[in-house]
């Protein structure tokens, strides 16, 4: 039986044998295809919200399905904006029915406990849609559904951790596009894919707490980037992903009665 805590590297069988309980969690991460500046590449979001599946998988005996890799329009407030060349983006609906029809296939395959691991801000509430609707097909159908825990891996960085990552102030979610965490995160688990020698030092972006359609691309910066990301390193990385893992952990294991490991290992 070939062993791995990630579905496309399992053969079919071996896939079958270790969902058959039921017991075991399935995590599908999230992420999309989107600028992070001339430092890093188009897929941050999708390695990062895998790499975080895997590292939670191994302390929960979970599965980390394939990710979705395209996510919904990046927003100039968030993600610089959808404007930008190289950012690629779906429709909220499109992305409603990746979800929906996901929801479905894993049910189908017997899976009764499922996590949707995000790991690009516009992707919540269109995620959150399509597991909703997937629920009401199969209790309309009469499937016993799976129980679905959706989450953001951000919102497990606690406060001490931010202020061991930014001592000289944290400049807020809302501009964390390409700077610190995720360009830390990036050199602790993709060290060659980061080009420090082309990270911008420009100040975090300023931008007014509203949203103009058509954009008007002057307000995002010429990098790409909200903030900058000169300080990050690839020790906060590996701080920042301990964090992150050390804290949702529990929390999945808690809200789907799993069992939970002793130790995180190293390494995603």
């Amino acid at each position: 039986m070939r062993t791995s805590v990630y579905m496309e590297e399992l053969d079919a069988f071996s896939y079958r044998e270790a969902i058959s309980s039921g017991r075991r969690p399935v995590i599908i991460p999230v992420g999309s295809i989107e600028q992070h500046g001339p430092h890093m590449p188009l897929n941050v979001d999708v390695l990062l919200s895998r790499a975080v599946a895997g590292e939670v998988a191994r302390s929960i005996e979970g599965i980390v399905a394939p990710p979705i890799t395209y996510g919904y329009k990046s927003q100039q407030r968030s993600g610089g904006g959808n404007h930008l060349a190289g950012t690629t983006s779906l429709d909220g609906g499109t992305l409603v029915e990746i979800a929906r029809t996901l929801v479905h296939e894993f049910a189908r395959h017997g899976v009764r406990k499922l996590v949707v691991l995000n790991g690009h801000f516009e992707n919540y509430q269109f995620l959150y849609e399509g597991v909703d609707l997937a629920l009401r097909d199969l209790e309309r159908a009469g499937v016993d559904a799976p129980t679905v825990m959706l989450l953001s891996y951000w919102d497990f960085v606690d406060q001490e951790t931010i202020e061991t990552i930014y001592p000289h102030g944290f400049p807020g979610w809302d501009v964390e596009h390409g700077g610190v965490l995720e360009t830390s995160l990036m050199l602790h688990l993709h060290p060659h894919l980061v080009d420090m020698a082309s990270v911008s030092a420009d100040p975090a972006a300023v931008l007014p707490p509203y949203d103009v359609l058509p954009v008007r691309a002057d307000r995002t910066p010429a990098s790409g980037c909200l903030s900058p990301a000169v300080d990050a390193t690839a020790e906060k990385g590996r701080i920042l992903l301990d964090a992150v893992a050390t804290a949702m952990a529990p929390a999945i294991a808690a809200e789907l009665e799993l069992p939970l490991a002793a130790t995180i290992p190293a390494g995603a």
